[in-house]
């Protein structure tokens, strides 16, 4: 079973069906997924900003599967802080990765995954860093 984090964009496009949604399901049904308050929070943020773009029944649909998923995600305080990211609000996924002994980063954002595993490993993240498409195809 491998410790993964999902970006919050990642849970958010999950509700859309696709790749995502796949590695989601994956996710959370075959291994343990991790969250800290500053994911949720972000998932939050961008609900809101969804909800000028969206009827009700779709904003009801995506905030119930974003409640799934922090109600099965295992939710852990982050004390460790890591700057490697282009965007620094993405360090706190590798800070997250990194205090969870994650396994898998799974995200669609190109300043994450252009992130070498030389560099990941460097600063003791032992992690894979992946697109959704590429966690639903993984051979476990």
């Amino acid at each position: 079973m491998a410790k993964v984090v999902i970006d919050a964009n990642v849970i958010i496009s999950a509700a859309f069906g696709g790749n995502p949604l796949k590695a989601v399901i994956r996710a959370l049904e075959d291994h343990e997924v991790f969250l800290s308050e500053e994911v949720e929070q972000e998932l939050v943020g961008v609900f809101k900003g969804l909800t000028r773009k969206l009827s009700k029944e779709q904003l009801s649909f995506i905030q119930d599967k974003i409640g799934q998923v922090v109600v099965m995600a295992k939710r852990i305080s982050v004390s460790i802080h890591v700057t490697l990211s282009r965007d620094a609000k993405d360090d706190h996924y590798l800070s997250l990765c990194k205090e969870a002994g994650a396994d898998f980063l799974i995200t669609g954002d190109n300043d994450l995954l252009s992130i070498s595993q030389d560099t990941l490993r460097e600063n003791g993240i032992s992690c894979q860093i992946v697109t959704p498409q590429a966690f639903w195809e993984k051979d476990f």
